[in-house]
């Protein structure tokens, strides 16, 4: 190809008609809209698919090595068990609470090849929230590490434990996979996300989403490679697979392209991270800004072999122009290739990317609409801005999820009857590039943690000496926002800060409890409808 042609052109080359990921409008449940003409239609044949990779290498981890050829055959091996031993079949939810490793990604594929649903809870729930999303997703079965095997204590459904039997369903060689057919738009996954109301919602996302998603990463590398960008390509896999960074953006489409995953496992360790990078020969990196930030402070970075790295993306929270700037003098690649993006667990990838170029001449932007993406700021009537005014930012896109897990008032309260998600965050669009302003009014970002004041706010109201309370994000240099609370007690309440973060413990998860508390007997500054006016609260 020559080498004047810019990325523009054969972005337009590969997309256009006749070309490898034609880009054409179909009708998505009821709403015309731009998609990938030629795709999969479901996550199984993805899976069916990846044998071709053979002997190649799907997942590293520090002391192990799966190959497509034999991740295939232990996700056969595992669906022919959940199939024949506890009825799994298509539209049943199968759960997953644990922490990262390979049986993690197995245990998804082989419930993706039954027409299965999986259901990924977050690991670091409590044993309350668990017992919520058991009740609420109804899993036909639950594969649980042995750490939190305990929080499943007295559920009334099968617990198959990642560590032993896992492994041991997995090892029939034999075992052809399952042909299931299902719909483009069945679901094939939920993730929860902490909800405005106090409980978690469940966001449904469908086999059409997931290809969707697929298929965009697959553009990436094809325009990547047709701009003389050097392969083979690995991703270090080292946030939460109940995330859609982890799972959608990673484990998934890195099986249909024959990519491979370097899992870290373990609480994060920066320089175990380094090392791995190192030795595994790690090409493609995304962090969270607080990991980002920790490496920095890890310093030392030149100590290290990490010449192999290509490609360094932000993703899952928002970072500011001077941790950007501390990465580039700190981090080679940085310098050369820093992407920053933006999406939600209910958009499944980035609804918008901004490019290391982008960055440099653009700070604060979050880049131009993913590829089939339509973004729109409206104002509080619905109304359609014009460029430059501040609104809530709306996406369109066959990435979007379904709904909520049987929430019908959540779901219409989300997704417009045109298609539209409303994100709740509010934005502006200035010469086609996305700008943030805030996330979701109130909610707080620690360490790429969604937490939502509601939740913990509902949570400490069940303590019978708390009168009322308000809980809010501040500034962490390390987490980006830490969890603080403001708690009224009852008049003559003993009540210490010691014993509500206990009893907030027993309910939500660590990341979710206050590390910052005012408790207090003055009452909360309210306005004239009664509602807390959250900027006159101090600490």
């Amino acid at each position: 190809m020559p080498q004047q042609t810019s990325p523009a052109e054969v972005l337009a080359r590969l997309t256009g008609p006749g070309g490898e990921f034609e880009i054409h409008e179909e009708e998505v449940r009821g709403t015309r809209m731009p998609v990938f003409r030629n795709r999969e239609r479901s996550l199984g044949r993805v899976l069916a698919d990846s044998v071709h990779y053979g002997d190649a290498e799907y997942i590293v981890t520090e002391d192990r090595r799966i190959t497509f050829a034999r991740h295939a055959a232990q996700a056969a091996s595992l669906a022919r068990a959940l199939r024949e031993r506890y009825g799994v079949g298509r539209g049943d939810r199968v759960a997953l609470l644990a922490a990262n490793s390979p049986e993690w990604v197995i245990a998804f594929w082989a419930a993706q090849s039954l027409g299965a649903v999986t259901v990924a809870f977050n690991s670091w729930w409590s044993p309350r929230e668990v017992a919520y999303a058991l009740g609420h997703s109804r899993p036909s079965v639950v594969f649980a590490d042995a750490r939190r095997a305990a929080s499943l204590e007295g559920a009334d459904v099968p617990v198959l434990s990642m560590e032993e039997d896992v492994p041991r369903l997995s090892a029939d060689p034999d075992v052809e996979l399952p042909q299931v057919e299902v719909d483009e738009d069945d679901p094939a996954a939920i993730l929860y996300t902490s909800g405005t109301t106090g409980r978690p919602k469940g966001a449904v996302h469908s086999h059409r989403n997931m290809v969707a998603v697929i298929g965009y990463h697959r553009l990436n590398d094809a325009l990547a490679a047709a701009l003389g960008a050097p392969g083979p390509n690995r991703y270090l896999l080292a946030l939460p697979l109940f995330h859609i960074a982890s799972l959608h953006n990673l484990a998934v489409p890195r099986l249909a392209t024959g990519s491979t995953v370097v899992m870290y496992q373990g609480a994060f360790d920066a320089d175990r991270v380094l090392r791995l990078v190192e030795r595994e020969r790690v090409t493609h990196w995304g962090a969270v800004p607080t990991m980002a930030a920790r490496l920095l402070e890890h310093g030392g970075l030149d100590r290290y072999d990490l010449s192999s790295l290509t490609a360094f993306a932000l993703a899952s929270a928002p970072s500011s122009a001077a941790l950007k700037e501390r990465l580039r003098e700190a981090l080679p690649v940085a310098r050369r290739s820093l992407v920053d993006s933006y999406g939600l667990t209910e958009s499944c990838t980035s609804a918008a990317v901004a490019t290391a170029d982008l960055l440099e001449r653009f700070p604060g932007t979050l880049g131009y609409p993913t590829v089939t993406v339509s973004v729109e700021v409206r104002d509080p009537l619905g109304r359609v801005l014009p460029e430059g005014e501040e609104g809530e930012i709306h996406l369109r896109s066959p990435f979007n999820m379904l709904g909520y897990w049987e929430d019908p008032e959540a779901t219409a309260a989300a997704i417009g009857p045109d298609g539209w998600l409303r994100t709740g965050d509010v934005g502006t669009v200035r010469g086609g590039m996305l700008y943030l302003t805030s996330r979701r009014s109130d909610l707080i970002l620690r360490g790429g943690e969604n937490v939502y004041p509601a939740e913990v706010e509902h949570a400490l109201d069940e303590h019978p000496d708390v009168a009322e309370c308000v809980v809010m994000g501040v500034p962490h240099a390390d987490l980006g926002q830490e969890v603080a609370a403001v708690v009224v007690l009852r008049e003559g309440s003993p009540a210490t800060e010691e014993e509500l973060r206990a009893f907030l413990t027993e309910r939500l998860a660590y990341f979710k409890v206050p590390s910052r508390w005012k408790v207090t007997t003055e009452r909360l500054p309210r306005n004239a409808t009664g509602k807390v006016v959250r900027r006159a609260v101090t600490l």
